[in-house]
């Protein structure tokens, strides 16, 4: 039984019947054969499916965004935003899937060869509960237009989440198991992975759990796209507009309540201007609104389960027991629900739990380097790769510090975002594979060489 709370209030919110070994072998069996028949049918149609995901997305905002406030405790305009995302990817791949897997031709003398892209098969996808809705999306809209038919395994604290895209798929025109929620306990995951009708696996999730998918799918010639966790500088260099810096600074760090791998966790800043860097910083900190997810004025919500406030809060008194400086909050809000004060550790060392370590939650790491050099070594000397941003008036400079920073993402002088045009994963311990972009609508697929001789005689 998967049972569910409110983590704004920590009261149960539904309780959830995990499907039976036979209940499992039927949605199996209809992936399968939906997929088979969705591969056949042209990118044109397959992609009008999109356009109609899109539209029942925007119809029926207010109603998802409220089912994904409920179960993992997202404040409300952020959920609103998330499902404009989810439509406004749609969209893009309704336009930009044509060209993108357009055959490519390659002549030469002998031949009238081309580079063709065909789906691979059943995708699996396990999901965290972060961004119940994006996380999906940004896989699913360009696997489908592929031709790939997907399973969806959430995270088991969003079931309702899962119901709903599984719900909105069907509504807009999807066969029968093109699109599938399964609820299932973790445990289950290897199995349904091992069956020989599940072609691929992508994950989002964490590093420990990513080498366990990787390591099974891996013994069995299985395609992964992987996106893990991640520990994301955000560099702000002496010549940088601090008051600009530090507003970005408070919405990259508490943005979904410091919930995301991508949210900026070391703050990386050239001595000469930390002080006032801190003081901006903490002066936004402090304008945050912490309560009621539901309340369009709240800013930050609660964190999704109180597991993970216990964790978080740990990381924070090892970092202060090492020698940190606590800057701003630091302790539990009293009070129902699991919520957490934004807080800020300065003075922190890379040797220390909140640089080594990601911190999944609002906590924020400022770190002081004497150079812009060392602003890059400090960065660098992580497990993780997946985003990084400068902040410099000298973009230029900027551009060329960023080719030297190992992530997926860097961004100088701007938010570390995901974005339909724009390939997204990372490096090093953060995954391998793309999502998004002309780069992640061919994970799924087989990019067959088609080798044309002369006609025979």
């Amino acid at each position: 039984m998967i049972t569910t709370l409110n983590p704004a209030t920590g009261q149960p919110l539904g309780e959830y019947s995990e499907q039976t070994t036979e209940a499992l072998e039927a949605t199996l069996s209809a992936a399968f054969l939906a997929q088979r028949n969705w591969a056949k049918v042209p990118i044109q149609e397959r992609t009008r499916l999109l356009t109609s995901v899109a539209i029942a997305l925007r119809k029926n905002k207010h109603h998802f965004a409220n089912l994904i406030t409920q179960e993992m405790g997202k404040p409300i305009v952020e959920a609103e935003a998330e499902i404009e995302k989810c439509a406004w990817t749609c969209d893009f791949y309704a336009e930009a899937a044509l060209a993108y897997l357009a055959d490519i031709p390659v002549k030469s003398n002998a031949s009238e060869s081309r580079v063709v892209f065909s789906p691979l098969g059943v995708v699996l996808a396990v999901m965290p509960w972060n961004y119940p809705f994006w996380q999906f999306i940004r896989f699913a809209a360009p696997a489908l237009a592929a031709g790939n038919a997907t399973l969806l395994k959430h995270a088991n604290n969003v079931p309702q989440c899962a119901l709903a895209l599984e719900a909105v798929f069907r509504e807009a025109g999807a066969a029968e198991g093109l699109v599938s929620a399964l609820l299932i306990d973790a445990s289950t995951v290897s199995s349904v992975l091992s069956d020989s009708r599940v072609a691929a696996v992508t994950l989002t999730g964490s590093t420990a759990v990513g080498k366990l998918v990787a390591s099974q799918a891996a013994s069995l010639m299985k395609k992964q796209v992987l996106e893990l966790g991640g520990s994301d500088p955000f560099i702000v260099l002496a010549d940088a507009d601090l008051e600009a810096a530090a507003a970005a600074a408070v919405k990259a760090r508490f943005s979904n309540t410091g919930q995301s791998c991508i949210s900026a966790k070391r703050f990386i800043v050239q001595e000469d201007v930390a002080d006032r860097f801190v003081e901006l910083f903490c002066e936004g900190v402090r304008k945050l609104k912490v309560g009621d997810p539901l309340s369009r004025e709240t800013t930050v919500g609660p964190m999704a389960r109180a597991s993970l406030r216990e964790e978080l809060h740990a990381q924070v008194s090892r970092t202060l027991e090492a020698g940190a400086v606590l800057a701003q909050g630091g302790h539990f809000v009293e009070g129902p629900g699991f919520f957490y004060e934004p807080t800020v550790l300065d003075h922190v060392s890379d040797s220390m739990p909140a640089a080594t370590e990601e911190t999944f939650g609002p906590v924020a790491a400022v770190m002081r380097v004497r150079s812009a050099d060392d602003a890059v070594a400090l960065a660098n000397n992580t497990e993780f790769g997946l985003g990084a941003s400068i902040w410099t008036s000298n973009v230029e400079h900027g551009v060329q510090l960023a080719l030297q920073i190992e992530a997926g993402a860097v961004f100088v002088n701007g938010l570390v975002a995901s974005d339909p045009r724009l390939p997204f994963g990372g490096v090093k311990q953060s995954g391998y594979g793309r999502e998004l972009g002309e780069f992640g609508i061919r994970e799924f697929s087989n990019i067959k060489t088609l080798w044309i001789g002369p006609a025979q005689q």
